[in-house]
């Protein structure tokens, strides 16, 4: 089969089509076709050497993809019958998305959406088991509350404004220019803040009447931190997903947290076991599913790409001017 592999750490330009024999599954996956794939932010860190597979997965990037089952492995005890040969899912994976076939844990599997094709499908995986992780679970985000989420044009981010408008919550975002501020707004976000014209705190106590929100999903770390803080209610829930604006904090002072009850969190989702994934593909088929199954919510796709244009794929991603998601198709 072919898969995008790498001459070495560093740039777009180690990506590169390489020969490899296709992998079988364990008892527990399914072998799957592989018909589109979508980019996250963890294969360009993977790319460049900082964010190693785990022990047990594919070296191969890639973390989402959407095709058909062609083979099956041996069921595990007690598990409830998962996809069969020929049916069409799409799959969080540990890695090895960027091939023709593409082995993935049975319970990371969930169908497409009614109505959805190859490149809709496999736009799904990595942002909503995300989003739902870490805004709804941790977050504890409830219809009535409300969010403020960075990256607001991000694949992340677009999935994030949608859903927690569907399921009744008050969204407001932060994006970098005033187009993605504006898509942020049509995407159902009550606000967004051009953080490059205004400061975001002090824009989300005007827009609140200074009480602030009561949950940010935030993507940017320690640069964010204290205007993260700012900008929380009393009871307020940080979650943060990833630290672009880097990940040291000077200067914390815990009597605010205290004073104020704030709780600061965060995850990642790759280490996480198939059991955990499990559940929240359980969660997300139930109440997230028939949501874009019936055109509340829809993936937004920003590019579509051949699979040999991988490093094109990454440099438009790492240009920051795409809004949603990047896929690649086979």
């Amino acid at each position: 089969m072919r898969f995008i592999g790498r001459s070495g750490d560093g740039g777009p330009e180690v990506l590169q089509v390489e020969h490899g024999p296709v992998p079988r599954p364990r008892p527990g996956e399914v072998l799957i076709r592989v018909q589109a794939l979508g980019l996250n932010a963890p294969d360009l860190m993977q790319r460049r050497g900082l964010y190693p597979p785990p022990a047990d997965a594919s070296p191969i990037l890639g973390l989402e993809v959407a095709g058909e089952v062609v083979a099956v492995g041996q069921a595990l005890e007690g598990a409830s019958a998962g996809p069969a040969v020929g049916d069409k899912v799409c799959a969080l994976v540990n890695g090895g998305g960027y091939a023709e076939y593409c082995v993935a844990p049975v319970r990371q599997c969930l169908p497409w959406p009614d109505g959805f094709d190859a490149v809709q499908a496999a736009a799904l995986p990595e942002n909503y088991f995300t989003v739902w992780i870490n805004l709804f679970r941790i977050g504890n985000l409830q219809a009535g509350q409300s969010a403020l989420v960075h990256g607001g044009s991000s694949g992340i981010g677009t999935t994030a404004i949608q859903l927690a408008h569907a399921r009744g919550a008050t969204i407001y975002a932060t994006a970098g220019t005033d187009e993605k501020c504006a898509l942020c707004r049509s995407l159902g976000a009550a606000e967004a803040i051009n953080y490059r014209q205004q400061d975001f705190a002090e824009r989300i106590k005007a827009l609140t009447g200074g009480r602030g929100v009561d949950v940010i999903l935030d993507m940017i770390g320690a640069s964010y931190f204290q205007r993260n803080l700012d900008s929380l209610a009393d009871d307020g829930r940080l979650v943060t997903i990833a630290v672009l604006g880097g990940d040291k904090v000077d200067g914390l002072k815990l009597s605010q947290l205290m004073r104020r009850r704030l709780t600061l969190t965060g995850s990642t989702l790759r280490p996480r076991s198939a059991a955990f994934k499990g559940e929240v593909a359980d969660a997300l088929r139930e109440q997230v599913w028939p949501l874009l199954s019936g055109g509340a919510i829809r993936p937004l796709i920003h590019a579509v790409l051949p699979f040999t244009d991988a490093a094109r794929a990454h440099t438009l991603m790492e240009s920051g001017s795409h809004s949603g998601k990047i896929m690649l198709t086979l």
